[in-house]
């Protein structure tokens, strides 16, 4: 069994105003199998942890730790943190022209495991999780979500998801911009790599319609830059019939919150 440990965490960003304090001491643990729900706002700084357990550049740690296994991951570069067995699928992921889908998922898949795959295992890993997905074969060999649409480049970060196999995963809101064939499709992959590998999900969503889809365990309420109340599922009916406002802070409200 792993273990992600958030302690204490502080996060900055730099702006044309000056420094901006985004994290405010978030503090969570999450275990292998785990499945939990960060719910909130806009701006309250869901996506900002997101991509400080990544590592993006643009979050700068002031304190706390991070630590997978008892390691800390924030000493480390974004290529470690994914070796280690941390996984991003982003909520717009980029297009990487003139680099293929094949060439680029069995490069990623040979530096975690420190060795190539076989190559007639992996096309057949490969096209079974592509149509699984209902991913067309030929996106195989197109660049990496150059010209997909919304549905397809979720879908197939998802694809990652099922054959990097890594230890955590931080979904940021998978969600977004999905129609309902799309959500489901991907909810389903989500649910199938979780089932065949044990990883943990930190799952970061504004709605409750995915957790229709993928059933969280743990559901926690963000804002104002840390955590502010964890529940059960139940959790995230009460904030879909009530709204954030009651755990923003004084004098704020979710019109302010989503600005």
């Amino acid at each position: 069994m792993s273990t992600l440990e958030i302690k204490d965490l502080h996060v900055h960003v730099e702006t044309k105003e000056g420094i901006k304090p985004i994290l405010k001491g978030a503090t969570l643990t999450v275990h292998s199998g785990e499945t939990h729900a960060i719910m909130g706002p806009n701006g309250s700084g869901k996506s900002t942890l997101a991509y400080t357990l990544a590592g993006h550049p643009k979050y700068v740690v002031d304190s706390g730790e991070a630590l997978l296994d008892g390691k800390d991951i924030l000493k480390m570069t974004p290529d470690e943190r994914a070796k280690a067995g941390l996984f991003l699928a982003m909520q717009y992921p980029v297009e990487v022209p003139g680099v293929s889908m094949t060439n680029f998922l069995r490069t990623a898949k040979t530096e975690i495991d420190g060795e190539a795959p076989g190559i007639r295992q992996w096309a057949k890993d490969l096209s079974v999780a592509m149509k699984r997905l209902k991913m067309d074969p030929k996106f195989a060999s197109r660049s990496v979500n150059e010209g997909f649409s919304g549905g397809e480049k979720k879908r197939a970060e998802v694809l990652q998801l099922e054959l990097l196999k890594p230890k955590f995963a931080i979904l940021d809101e998978t969600d977004s911009g999905l129609d309902v064939d799309a959500l489901r499709i991907v909810s389903e992959g989500v649910n199938r790599a979780k089932e065949a590998n044990q990883f943990g999900i930190l799952m970061v969503t504004h709605y409750t319609r995915i957790l229709k889809y993928i059933k969280p365990d743990i559901v926690h309420v963000f804002a104002d830059g840390h955590f502010v109340k964890t529940g059960g599922p139940e959790l995230a009916d009460e904030l879909e019939e009530n709204g954030y406002d009651q755990y923003l802070p004084e004098g704020a409200d979710s019109e302010s919150a989503l600005a």
